[in-house]
């Protein structure tokens, strides 16, 4: 059985230890909240159900497990020991053919051509016409997909079609009667302390229900561009996979997908995927095999504290603009490097992650209106929403790099930075290319302000303060000004190998 990435420890250092600090952050959030509640509002949370019986009887029917069967030739499972060898015969002896069926039977498995391997996962009836759903990650691969009824029944399953980055897939078997099914809820009225039942096919014993809270939502585990995780503590294990989370009223409001564990097994922490993301996928999935997901065109950032003081926004809000694509939705909308993205469509951006599932999700070619914040105050303009295509993404803009040092001969300098004008000799030192504008940076100080935020060598200074710069002394006027006007920070949109993003200088 194989469960990759997902279902597993997750990847890195970096990410357990933001997990972790994530978590810590909202267990410290509820005491707090948790002290400060009504008595009344204590009396109208969701009550302990006395059991789950009546509830798992009734939706056991509707989940299946999944199997599948992929074949794995020698060269992909890799070098493996030799097998003895056979005896040498003299020509036409009898044992010869013995001897070489025998070998032929028990040699390893990495000397013969191919192997079949199995892995199992779970998934769900969503129509009574045998539509089923799962994870991409359950399938992806397989040479045969066969789905197994809660009375044991396989029936061999087609896929159509996948969708890797929610890693979501809908398959359609066929049976001779009806299926039981069951449906999606709405997962954006659950609450973080809600009851909720997981079904499933853990380790491969088939038809297993556990039960738990919402731990969490809206979680991040750098899965996709489209992470917006139930975190729950109901125990789900390998080959949970695909499976459904339901609501006390027996609607699914979840996909199990991950886990977090140091072990592999249950520790207590799951996410899945939910239903508000899934179901829209799921519909144009069953109905044309393939997602169109909308697009802007942007390259965004997240609004740190520091940004916002810098723009004039009272609280860290929406996705800065980092760039436009030439020729996007974006551009011929009239969004500019520097705006805030406040609304889409009619739907608050809370936060930078937000603003790319809810572009995915507009229709395509749909006329929206956006509120952006720019110089200072809020602006309306009107965006017609493009197709994403395969070979793009809804990106964030790199954060950070390493301070570098390089030719500080002749540049003015300012917080940090050496810079200078852009000439062919620092085109050809540190590649740019030819059509360069701005102002290169030639020098930093590690433990100057420009350092301590990543600005290293080779960068180009591109606007000051959402001002174009055409050369060395424009950055220090405008840096000069800003001091003047008492200003704590000051904002910079930098270029480095084509990848622009804001960064703000304390001035202090």
């Amino acid at each position: 059985m194989t469960q990759p990435q997902t279902l597993a420890p997750l990847p890195s250092r970096t990410a357990q230890a933001k997990s972790k600090f994530r978590l810590r952050s909202a267990f410290a959030a509820l005491l707090v909240f948790s002290f400060a509640l009504p008595t009344a509002n204590i009396a109208l949370a969701q009550r302990a159900p006395d059991g789950f019986a009546d509830l798992a009887e009734k939706l056991l029917p509707a989940v299946v497990n999944i199997s599948t069967t992929q074949t794995q030739r020698q060269a992909e499972r890799g070098p493996q020991p030799r097998g003895p060898e056979i005896p040498q015969f003299p020509p036409g002896s009898p044992f010869e053919e013995f001897f070489r069926d025998f070998f032929d039977r028990n040699r390893p498995d990495s000397q013969q051509q191919s192997k079949k391997v199995t892995s199992l996962g779970s998934g769900f009836i969503v129509d009574a016409s045998g539509y089923v759903v799962t994870n991409n990650h359950v399938i992806e691969d397989a040479d045969e997909i066969t789905v197994i009824l809660h009375d044991d029944t396989n029936l061999k399953a087609k896929l159509i079609g996948r969708d890797k980055n929610t890693d979501l897939a809908v398959l359609k078997v066929e049976s001779s009667k009806p299926l039981p099914f069951v449906k999606f809820g709405d997962s954006d009225k659950s609450r973080v302390g809600d009851w909720v039942v997981a079904i499933g096919n853990p380790f491969g014993l088939g038809g297993t229900v556990t039960a738990g809270i919402i731990s969490a939502r809206a979680r991040d585990i750098q899965s996709g561009p489209y992470d917006d995780y139930i975190q729950t503590d109901a125990s789900i294990n390998r080959g949970n996979s695909g499976g459904p989370m339901f609501n006390l009223a027996g609607d699914v409001i979840g996909i199990n997908t991950a886990i977090f564990s140091p072990s592999g097994g249950s520790v207590g922490i799951g996410f899945a995927i939910p239903s508000a993301l899934a179901k829209p996928v799921v519909d144009q999935l069953r109905t044309t095999g393939k997602i169109r997901r909308g697009w802007l065109g942007v390259r965004i950032q997240q609004v740190t504290e520091e940004i916002a003081e810098s723009l004039g926004l009272n609280k860290p809000r929406g996705a800065l603009v980092a760039g436009v694509t030439d020729g996007g939705p974006a551009e011929k909308g009239g969004l500019e490097s520097g705006d805030v993205v406040l609304t889409f469509d009619g739907k608050d951006v809370n936060e930078m992650r937000r603003l790319p599932r809810i572009v995915a999700e507009t229709p395509v070619d749909k006329d929206v209106p956006v509120t952006v914040w720019r110089k200072g105050k809020e602006q309306s303009v009107r965006v017609k929403v493009g197709e994403l295509k395969e070979d793009q993404t809804a990106s964030a803009t790199p954060s950070t790099g390493e301070s570098q040092r390089g030719n500080p001969q002749g540049a003015v300098s300012v917080l940090g930075m050496g810079l200078s004008d852009v000439n062919g000799r620092l085109r050809e030192q540190f590649r740019l290319p030819n059509d360069a504008k701005g102002v290169v940076v030639v020098d930093v100080q590690g433990a100057s302000p420009a350092g301590e935020k990543g600005i290293r060598a080779g960068d180009l200074v591109l606007e000051v303060a959402q001002d174009k710069v055409e050369n060395a002394n424009d950055v220090k006027s405008r840096i000069d000004k800003a001091k003047a006007a008492k200003r704590k920070s000051i904002l910079l949109l930098v270029e480095r190998q084509g990848d622009q993003r804001f960064v703000v200088l304390p001035l202090g």
